[in-house]
C-alpha cells in the first residue's frame, strides 16, 4: 500500500502528445467471450501469453514461463482512490482489508491459514487506479490460491463486526503513515500539485473520512466497482493456461458472479482534470531530525509515447549512483543520505519529481542543487554518455524483473488493465533504444519548463518562504 489547486499535465506542444502504435492484437473489448488468443508466442525471454474471456467480461491472461516451480497469481480491479468521492474518501483501500476479513465459505482465520499452511504469499494493495489481490505459491499449489483469492474478492461478506474493527486497524495505519516523514512528503506533494481532488488525495484516506465511513456504504462500493468486466486475473510461472481458465470459472461462479453480457471494459479514459494551478510551496511542520522534500510538477500520462524519453531523462537524472543529483548532491557535498528522481502516469496526467532528505540547516543549499541540474537538464539536455547510460539502466531493470515470476504476472495484469495492450520484451527494449538526445531534450524542456511544485516536511514554521525554489 502506498501510498491545492488542481492541475493536470501541462498543455502538450503543438501537435499534441505523441502516441505509441497500438499493435495488431485486438483488444479485450473486442474479443467474443469464451473465445482465447494468444498474445505473445513465447519469444524474446517471455513465455507464451494467452488470454481468454469469461462470460460477464472477465478477462484472464496468464505467462508460461518454463523452468521455474512457483506461480505468481493476481486478481487486478479497475478500482482506485481517484474513483472515491470526497464522502468515500479511502473506501478502496478500507475495502482491500475487509476482503480478507471472511466470505461466504471461509473466515479470516481460514484465509490465511490456507497460504501460510503451504509457505506461500498472500497480500493486497490499493493504487490510485487499481488494487490487485496476489498469491504467490508453488506450482502444485496453484488451485488452492485461486480459490483463495478468487473467493476473498468476489464473495467477501463485509461483516458489520469487520467493518468497525479494521476501522481501528487502518486508523493505526494512518498514524504510522503521518509518522513517517518520506511518507509524508510524497502525500503532501500530491495534495499541493492536484489539489483537493481524488488524484491529490492520499490513498489511505483521512482519520475524519475512515471513521465516518459505514458499512453500508462501503458494501454498496464493492457492489458497484467490483464488477468481472472491470476485472483481470493474471497469473505467470509454471502452468497451464487452460488449466488456470478452468479453476478461475469454477472459482468465480458462485453466486452468480459470471452471469450476464458485459464485454471486458476498456482501460480508463482520460477523464477531466482542470489546468495545472498546483505550483507552489507547502510546509508540512514535523519535529523531525531531518527534512524531507520533493520538486517536481506535472508529467506525462500513460499513453504518451514520450514516457520512454521521460523514463531515460529521471534514469540518468537520479536513478542510480552514477546519475547527477547523486553525484552532485550525495557524492561531491555529502549533503543526503537519498537523493532521486521519479516519475507516474495516471490515464490523463502525470507527475514528475525530485526527493532528497537533508539536515534542516542543509534544505536550502539542496533545493538550490536540484533546481541547478533540472535547469540544465531542460537547457541542455544529457551528455550522449548519460543518455546511453540511462538506456542500460532500463534494459537491466526490465530484463532482470522477468527473473520474478511476480513481476512477470505484474506486467500482464497492468498491461492489459490500465495500457489494454502488452509490449513484449523486444517491443520494450526497441522503444527504449529509440530513445534520442533529441526525444530527452524535448521531453526535459515540456516536463521541467513550466511552475514547479515543491513540497517540504520538517521543523518549519508553515509559513517558511521557499517561494525562491519554485519561480
Amino acid at each position: 500500500m502506498t501510498t491545492r489547486s488542481t492541475p493536470a499535465a501541462r498543455a502538450p506542444r503543438p501537435g499534441g502528445p505523441r502516441r505509441g502504435a497500438r499493435r495488431g492484437t485486438p483488444l479485450a473489448s473486442e474479443q467474443r467471450p469464451g473465445s482465447t488468443r494468444t498474445l505473445v508466442s513465447g519469444q524474446d525471454g517471455a513465455g507464451t501469453v494467452r488470454r481468454t474471456v469469461l462470460p460477464g467480461g472477465l478477462r484472464v491472461v496468464t505467462e508460461a514461463v518454463p523452468g521455474v516451480r512457483s506461480v505468481a497469481f493476481g486478481v487486478w480491479v479497475g478500482v482506485g482512490s481517484r474513483d472515491e468521492s470526497r464522502s468515500l474518501a479511502g473506501a478502496s483501500h478500507y475495502l482491500e482489508h475487509l476482503l480478507f476479513k471472511g466470505t461466504r465459505r471461509r473466515d479470516a482465520l481460514d484465509i490465511s491459514a490456507a497460504l501460510d499452511a503451504v509457505g506461500g504469499e498472500l497480500n493486497a494493495f490499493t493504487g490510485k487506479e487499481y488494487t490487485c489481490y496476489y498469491a504467490r505459491v508453488l506450482d502444485e499449489d496453484l488451485p488452492l490460491a485461486v480459490d483463495v483469492v478468487c473467493d476473498l474478492v468476489t464473495s467477501s461478506v463485509i461483516a458489520s463486526a469487520d467493518v468497525d474493527a479494521e476501522r481501528g486497524v487502518i486508523l493505526e495505519e494512518i498514524a504510522m503513515r503521518d509518522d513517517d516523514p518520506s511518507d509524508v512528503v510524497h502525500e503532501e506533494f500530491a495534495a499541493q500539485l492536484f489539489g483537493d481532488a481524488p488524484l491529490g488525495r492520499p490513498i489511505l484516506g483521512t482519520a475524519e473520512s475512515i471513521r465516518s465511513l459505514s458499512r453500508t456504504a462501503v458494501a454498496g462500493y464493492y457492489r458497484r466497482r467490483y464488477r468481472p468486466q472491470d476485472i483481470v486475473v493474471a497469473a505467470a510461472g509454471n502452468l497451464e493456461h487452460t488449466a488456470v481458465v478452468r479453476l478461475v470459472r469454477a472459482a468465480c461462479a458462485a453466486g452468480g458472479f459470471l452471469d450476464g453480457e458485459a464485454r471486458p471494459s476498456a482501460p480508463r479514459a482520460a477523464g477531466r482534470v482542470r489546468p495545472a494551478t498546483g505550483a507552489g510551496a507547502r510546509v508540512a511542520r514535523r519535529s523531525t531530525e531531518q527534512a524531507n522534500v520533493v520538486l517536481g510538477g506535472p508529467g506525462l500520462d500513460r499513453a504518451d509515447e514520450r514516457r520512454f524519453a521521460l523514463s531515460v531523462l529521471s534514469a540518468a537524472l537520479g536513478g542510480g549512483m552514477s546519475s547527477r543529483l547523486f553525484q552532485e548532491v550525495r557524492e561531491k557535498r555529502g549533503l543526503a543520505y537519498s537523493v532521486y528522481s521519479y516519475s507516474q502516469q495516471h490515464a490523463d496526467t502525470g507527475l514528475f519529481g525530485v526527493y532528497a532528505g537533508c539536515q534542516p540547516a542543509r534544505v536550502d543549499e539542496v533545493l538550490s542543487l536540484c533546481r541547478e541540474q533540472l535547469d540544465l537538464v531542460r537547457e541542455e539536455g544529457l551528455t550522449a554518455e548519460e543518455l546511453e547510460r540511462g538506456k542500460g539502466q532500463l534494459r537491466g531493470s526490465l530484463v532482470l524483473g522477468l527473473e520474478d515470476t511476480g513481476s512477470r504476472m505484474s506486467r500482464l495484469g497492468k498491461s492489459e488493465l490500465v495500457h489494454g495492450e502488452l509490449l513484449t520484451v523486444e517491443e520494450s527494449l526497441a522503444r527504449i533504444e529509440a530513445v534520442t538526445l533529441e526525444d530527452v531534450r524535448a521531453v526535459a524542456a515540456d516536463v521541467l519548463g513550466g511552475p514547479r511544485t515543491l513540497a517540504v516536511v520538517g521543523p518549519f514554521d508553515e509559513d517558511r518562504d521557499f517561494s525562491t525554489h519554485v519561480a
